[in-house]
């Protein structure tokens, strides 16, 4: 088996290493993977691996059956990738990272409410923390893909956080973006709290997210429309 793609995996090894120099993972921690085709297939990072010391060809991949194939093991993580692409067709990329303010958040277990309309970046009206389990086991998955249910991020407590983008690249985006939010929470935290958005202000923002982007990005606004 070697549906991966040069170019895929080199992909894959700059989102691992553009995760390092945002401050979003440091050394081993963390993961990211790609999904390689509609049968649940996926490229994944290597377990143990910093990713500064590692190669395109250290990349890992994955059947959908959960076989690894390789010349390295996997992140301890593949059952949660497994897991969240077999559960979201519309997941083309994930990111698992212990981002500081993010994981602040995480260890406290809080989920994260409507105090700015970015939260609808992710799908709902606030982001879900997902219960505690241990790293690597599938009943860590479970309480993600539970936390994840009609969202594209969220905490996993006392961990850090889960993001999945379209493609490898946005991915990232989300992630970065994810982190910011969280950063931003946590500063109003500190300021003693902040108002939050209403429901129907909410409800608003979301529906303005069904056609943000440009043209490439949403098919739903055809090139040559008003902005």
């Amino acid at each position: 088996m070697n549906r991966a793609s040069a170019a895929q995996r080199a992909a894959l090894l700059d989102v691992a290493r553009a995760l390092g120099a945002a401050r979003l993972s440091v050394g081993t921690a963390g993961n990211a993977s790609l999904r390689l085709g509609a049968d649940g297939g996926y490229l994944i990072t290597p377990t143990g691996l910093p990713p500064e010391d590692s190669h395109a060809e250290d990349m890992v991949e994955m059947s959908p059956d959960g076989v690894a194939h390789g010349r390295r093991a996997p992140s301890s993580e593949w059952r949660l990738h497994h897991d969240l692409y077999a559960a979201r067709p519309e997941a083309g990329a994930i990111v698992h990272a212990h981002s500081p303010f993010a994981t602040a958040l995480a260890c406290r277990r809080v989920e994260i409410p409507p105090f700015h309309y970015m939260i609808a970046r992710f799908g709902g009206a606030t982001v879900r923390c997902a219960g505690y389990a241990t790293f690597g086991t599938q009943a860590l998955s479970d309480l993600a893909l539970e936390a994840l249910h009609e969202r594209s991020a969220c905490l996993l407590a006392n961990h850090g956080m889960v993001v999945f983008g379209r493609d490898a690249a946005h991915a990232l985006r989300m992630a970065v973006e994810f982190e910011m939010l969280c950063e931003h929470y946590w500063r109003a935290v500190q300021l003693g709290g902040p108002a939050l958005l209403t429901a129907g202000e909410m409800n608003e923002a979301l529906a303005r997210f069904d056609g943000y982007g440009q043209p490439a990005d949403n098919p739903a606004h055809p090139p040559g429309g008003q902005a």
